[in-house]
Parts: C-alpha cells; sequence; structure tokens
C-alpha cells in the first residue's frame, strides 16, 4: 500500500486529506487500537488497497498518528465486485507532533493524542514511512529493510539493544542462526573491540567469525576443577542421580574445605576460606583428606560413600574427555589467564569467544556452562571499574540453561544466567538469549529481555507464548509470525525506535554458520568414493574423542 500517491513535498495539515488516498474512516477507538470502515474502489485497488501489514495514519489536531494494519473483513460477502467494503482493525505504533514554528514533525513512539471518530484513514508515502524508521541519532547498525518498503533500511540501536538484553526466538529453519550472525557483525562492524561470548551447543559459528573468534573447546580449553563453586562440582565428582548422593556430597565436601585450607596455608594466606572460594586446592590433599576421614571410621559398613567417591575421582582423572578440567599433576593459580581469554582482555583482534560445547561430555555440559556464565557476573560484580569491560553473552539453544519448567536442566546454570537476566544492567553484562522453542523458556527470564526479534513461527503454543511476551501495541505484528519468509522477522521493544517488521540482509556465504540441513537429494544421487576410509576415521575420532 506504500506510495499511493505520486511523490511529492509534505503538505500542510490543513491539505492533508489530499496527501493520500483516503482509505476509511475511525469507527472505534480502544487502548493501542483502531477500528474502523475501509472502502476499495478501483482506483485504490489498483494502488495496492488496504493490506495487511500496511501503514497507515490518521490526523488529530496537532499530530499524525500512525499505526499498521492487522485485520481485514468484509462487511457482507455477497458484496463482491469492483467496489469492496469491509472492516479493518489497526495497531497504533507511535505518532508525529506537528512542530509549532512549522519545521519538521517530531517523531515518537506511543500515541499521546489518539484520532476521534470519524476521523479519515489515509495511506502513507515513502516520505513518511522514511522518517518513522528513521536512522537513529544515537549509535546503531543496519541489519536489513522494511517490509513496507523494501528500499528503506532498518535500524537497530545499539546501546538500547545490548544494555536492555534482547532475545531471538524462531522456528528450526527461519534463519535464527544467521540473524545471530548478522547482527553480531554489524555491531563489531562498528565495535571492534567489543567483547562477546557464545555459548555454541552444536559448533555452528566457528566458520561464521573466522579471525574474528577465539574458538575455546574442549581440545585447547583450560577451566581447572577448583574453579567451580561446591554446587557445581558436585554435579561434576558426585553426579546429579547418584544414589545415596547426600552422603556423598557431604564428604565431599569436608575434603575440598581441608584441601583448600591447606594450599592456603602452604602458600602463608591467612583469608578466610569458604567451600564456594575460588582459590586453588591439590587433587592429591582432596584424596588425602577423603582417605583421612575413612580412617576415622569405626565401622567398614560406613566406607561405601567414601569408596565411591574415590572411584568417581579416580575415573573423571583417567579419562581423558575430562582433561580439560583435571589433566596435570601440579595446581597454579592461572585463573587471571582463564578469565582474561574467556572476557577478550586484551581483544587482541578477537571479540568473541566461541565456547564450542559440542565435544564437553554430556555428564558435566551443565556445569561448565554454569561456571562460565558465573564467572562472567562475578567478574563484573566485583571489578571496580565493571562499566569498563561490557560483555554480551548470547546463550544459543537457551531453553536448554532456562526451561520454563524448574524441574528440567541445570539449578545453577538457572540461577546464573536469571541473575544476568536481572541485575546484569548494573554490571555491564548484557544477555542475548536465542531459542526456536520459545514456549519452553522461563517466562520471568525472557521478560527481562526488552527486544524480542521473532522469526516464522508455526507452533500454537510457540504463537501464544510470544504473544503473552509482545508489549501492547505490537500485537498487530504477531499476526505475520506463521507466514514470515526466510530472513524476516517482527522486531519490537527498546532496541528499535519503533516496532517494524523487517527482512535481514543476506549474510556473505563465509560468514554464515553451518547450521544448514543435510542434502539429501545430493547426497543420495550415488555412492560416494572412500567410504571405507570415512568409517575408519570416523571411529578413530569417535575412539579418541577428538572432533
Amino acid at each position: 500500500m506504500n506510495d499511493v500517491t505520486s511523490p511529492s513535498p509534505p503538505t500542510p495539515a490543513a491539505a492533508l486529506e489530499s496527501d493520500g488516498f483516503v482509505l476509511g474512516r475511525v469507527i472505534a477507538v480502544s487502548g493501542s487500537q483502531v477500528s474502523g470502515i475501509f472502502h476499495n474502489d478501483k482506483e485504490t485497488m489498483a494502488a495496492g488497497g488496504v493490506q495487511i501489514g500496511a501503514l497507515v495514519k490518521m490526523r488529530t489536531a496537532s499530530s499524525s498518528v500512525y499505526g499498521i494494519v492487522s485485520s481485514l473483513r468484509l462487511t457482507d460477502p455477497a458484496l463482491l465486485g469492483d467496489e469492496i467494503e469491509g472492516m479493518v482493525e489497526i495497531e497504533l505504533i507511535c505518532e508525529a507532533i506537528d512542530a509549532k514554528d512549522g519545521g519538521a514533525p517530531i517523531f515518537q513512539r506511543g500515541v499521546s493524542i489518539y484520532p476521534t471518530l470519524g476521523t479519515s484513514i489515509l495511506g502513507t508515502r515513502r516520505e513518511e514511512i522514511g522518517a518513522i524508521y528513521a536512522r537513529p541519532r544515537t549509535a546503531n547498525v543496519r541489519v536489513g529493510t522494511l517490509y513496507q518498503d523494501g528500499m528503506l533500511p532498518a535500524y537497530l540501536v545499539t546501546d538500547e539493544l545490548l544494555a536492555k538484553h534482547f532475545a531471538i526466538l524462531g522456528t528450526t529453519g527461519s534463519g535464527k542462526s544467521c540473524t545471530v550472525a548478522l547482527i553480531l557483525h554489524r555491531i563489531l562492524e562498528q565495535n571492534p573491540n567489543g567483547r562477546i561470548i557464545l555459548l555454541d551447543p552444536h559448533d555452528e559459528y566457528s566458520k561464521a567469525f573466522g579471525d574474528l573468534a577465539e574458538i575455546i573447546d574442549p581440545g585447547n580449553l583450560h577451566l581447572p576443577y577448583w574453579l567451580l563453586n561446591f554446587e557445581e562440582t558436585a554435579a561434576v565428582m558426585v553426579g546429579s542421580d547418584a544414589a545415596d548422593r547426600e552422603a556423598d556430597i557431604a564428604i565431599l565436601k569436608a575434603a575440598i574445605l581441608q584441601a583448600k585450607q591447606k594450599y592456603c596455608a602452604m602458600a602463608g594466606s591467612d583469608d578466610y576460606v569458604t567451600i564456594d572460594t575460588p582459590i586453588p586446592y591439590r587433587f592429591g590433599d582432596l584424596i588425602k583428606a577423603i582417605d583421612g576421614a575413612l580412617g576415622k571410621l569405626d565401622k567398614p559398613e560406613g566406607a561405601a560413600p567414601f569408596l565411591r567417591i574415590k572411584a568417581r575421582l579416580d575415573a573423571l582423572r583417567s579419562d581423558r574427555r575430562f582433561a580439560f578440567m583435571f589433566s596435570g599433576f601440579t595446581v597454579a593459580d592461572n585463573m587471571a589467564d582463564v578469565l582474561g581469554r574467556l572476557l577478550r582482555i586484551p581483544v587482541a583482534g578477537r571479540p568473541v569467544s566461541i565456547i564450542d560445547l559440542s565435544g564437553v561430555p554430556s555428564e558435566i555440559v551443565d556445569a561448565v556452562v554454569s561456571v562460565m556464565c558465573r564467572m562472567i557476573f562475578d567478574f563484573a560484580l566485583w571489578n571496580v571499574r565493571p562499566q569498563a569491560f561490557p560483555v554480551l553473552l548470547v546463550c544459543e539453544e537457551a531453553h536448554r540453561y532456562v526451561s520454563a519448567d524448574t524441574t528440567v536442566g541445570f539449578g545453577p546454570t538457572r540461577r546464573s544466567i536469571a541473575r544476568i537476566a536481572k541485575e546484569g544492567r548494573k554490571y555491564g553484562v548484557s544477555l542475548c538469549l536465542v531459542s526456536q522453542r520459545p514456549s519452553e523458556l522461563d517466562p520471568t527470564i525472557l521478560s527481562q529481555c526488552n527486544t524480542l526479534f521473532a522469526l516464522r513461527m508455526g507452533n500454537e503454543r510457540d504463537h501464544k507464548f510470544v504473544h503473552d511476551a509482545l508489549p501492547e501495541g505490537s500485537l498487530g505484528l504477531l499476526g505475520a509470525l506463521p507466514s514470515l519468509k526466510v530472513q524476516e522477522a517482527v522486531v519490537v521493544g527498546e532496541g528499535v525506535t519503533v516496532p517494524m517488521r523487517v527482512r535481514f540482509d543476506d549474510l556473505d556465504e563465509a560468514l554464515r554458520p553451518q547450521s544448514g540441513s543435510a542434502p539429501f537429494s545430493q547426497a543420495w544421487q550415488g555412492e560416494d568414493e572412500g567410504h571405507e576410509d570415512i568409517v575408519a576415521e570416523t571411529i578413530e575420532r569417535w575412539r579418541r574423542q577428538i572432533r
């Protein structure tokens, strides 16, 4: 419905009726919604007519009110012909206040002056759409083009997007991973010394960022066991579903505290030590503490939990999959090195830390995610200049960590991410949640994300969940979610000046994540040569746990 009139200079308010086709009249106003009667004759329909998603305007005494058409229906389906009459529902999104000096109107989100009954519903020009979605005056990045006019760019407000958290939601195949990569690349183009930590469960993003990223995987990760707090340690050293877990945990707690105190004494430190204090302790001292407690038992039948813990610790120490946490016979306080690498201090030309979790053993992956999220926040919390090192944490497959079902997932991980969502803004820690299952996300944590990117969604539960998450005044855009194309999204919240439907820019092939589906029709055309070698190599990598 754009450009329903030929381009011409804006006309004064008094002549507004001639500024565009009169598409209808207002018959009801309620909250952020306006209802009207529209009349499509031959001329109007030839120019596009009234369409879902179109931007329309209504005049008040001192402003122009703009809204998006959210629904259409005929008043009498039997009267189909050259002229059509029906009902239109419009969600109001913004207004343009007339300047008192006759200058350009002032655009602002929301509506303060509502149109009255009988007001004309008018088409909008490209100039008006461009003014509404104009490039913000503050720091911003271009990410695509507007649905209403593919020639007009769409922008994000960088600081509002990052400082107040955001979420990218959409079904599999909707372009979610490419959206993440595009937004991060555009931000880094203007902020080359940014700090981004990306939790990557499926090794999708290594290719997308190339030399801009520090790839951290089990092959080069150094995350010493003593950095874990006790809840995380228990999940690794005892397990989350072990029988008689409470008895094992009590023994482990006493032994770890004793080992930490011994290390401090040897280092000449008299600092107060708790079970969660992130200081080194020797694995050998931990075993000795357990043996010492075992030797004090009066009854041999009480030895079972001690022996279980020792067997578990021996298994962890000898399993090469856990080498990134339990390797080496000496202990050094390398906490600064671990944090510096994770948080990109210094950036050194690689502003992105990609945590490849695909090779982390499933038994401890939740504990690994938990300790990283916790350290990110704790560093910001205890930093004397927290605003000097702002960082963005991107959680792919976020429903795995912050599920709506509190009995699912790892409690410490949920609490760490929830703490970032609630308090991170004060300490310069931003959060991005990415999920193809919005209905499985914790609604309280999602509500802290003040910008939502909603890509195509066909699932009714997901659709309803996003409906409840969207702010009033944006619901008119919701009906488009099932019919969005790949690379299209509805964007609402603080990260955009006005709610919008956008088509994201194309990403270069080299910058796209490895998230595409297998090309079955091509792969099944003929027999692969050298398949014996492929099988042998796969088995070797499988046995050696090398990806």
